[in-house]
């Protein structure tokens, strides 16, 4: 009887050998029709929260194949808000970041080009463009040791941003606009030198054009290249969020000019239905007017 009502219901195996709570319930008056409505609501809300858990076990990085929350639409919110609301609830990312206190998801993202590449390591000076809310910063943090752990050499993160951060242990983050001429004076003086890596994860706002957004962006991403190759060491990194469009050429041609190695990768974290991906240049080799 219970294996009847769990796949009328479609519950998954594990619901029906629950005997304790299924069984027992299902062998109680089901002849009467009292004890059989019974049942089946009991069922039904066993079913609720056995495919609720399963959801959130189902890592899917934000692909919506597992998403099963609802988000109802409300008169003042417009449908694509509805939509990232809803995405929102449902990606996996999203809950991790909540959980070990990261300030968003694309924290994910450093973490795992880091893992691979190994361009952070104790002892770094990073610089992070663009850096609020501080999600790269926290796992540049981590990675550097910039908050000085016994044991390892205690290395330095410096973020830049328009509008102010919540301090972060370990930061240091000054509001000011990298794209100001004395910008990259100013930062070496404040790291006391050049620095091992440039981070940037920055996004223009979006205006709904794909071509205008993808212009954009890469004219951000060019201009943030040229900041690094102001400031960077000898052997150092700059990574770089990018949008796939057509326009990356320029900026791939000019990285391969200063960078031993390029990289052109998606990481997990990346939602699929978007087209962003990242450029990891390695190996900066410095010309002579920025040796010092």
């Amino acid at each position: 009887m219970a294996k009847k009502f769990c796949r009328i219901y479609e519950l998954p195996e594990p619901a029906w050998k629950m005997k304790d709570c299924l069984l027992t319930l299902g062998n109680r008056n089901t002849a009467s029709l009292s004890g059989l409505a019974l049942f089946a609501s009991t069922v039904h809300r066993f079913s609720t929260q056995i495919r609720s858990s399963q959801t959130e076990m189902k890592p899917d990085s934000g692909r919506g194949r597992y998403l099963k929350a609802r988000v109802r639409s409300a008169k003042k919110r417009k449908p694509s808000s509805t939509r990232w609301l809803q995405r929102q609830i449902n990606d996996p990312y999203v809950k991790l970041a909540r959980q070990k206190g990261l300030r968003g998801r694309a924290a994910f993202k450093l973490l795992e080009l880091n893992d691979k590449f190994r361009f952070l390591a104790p002892g770094d000076i990073v610089v992070d463009l663009g850096c609020a809310p501080g999600g790269w910063c926290q796992i540049a943090s981590a990675k550097v040791n910039s908050a000085g752990r016994p044991g390892q050499p205690k290395g330095r993160v410096i973020g830049i941003d328009l509008k102010p951060i919540d301090p972060i242990e370990g930061v240091e983050s000054y509001q000011l606009d990298f794209l100001d001429n004395d910008s990259p004076i100013r930062i070496r003086e404040l790291a006391s030198g050049p620095v091992d890596a440039v981070l940037s994860d920055m996004a223009t706002p979006s205006t709904g054009h794909r071509q205008t957004d993808h212009l954009k962006i890469m004219a951000l991403c060019e201009a943030a290249a040229e900041f690094a190759i102001e400031v960077l060491a000898e052997g150092g990194t700059f990574v770089s969020k990018v949008l796939a469009g057509g326009a990356e050429a320029s900026l791939q041609t000019r990285l391969k000019e200063n960078f031993a190695k390029c990289s052109n990768v998606k990481p997990p974290a990346s939602r699929s239905d978007s087209s962003e991906k990242y450029v990891v240049a390695r190996g900066f080799r410095p010309s002579k007017k920025y040796t010092s």
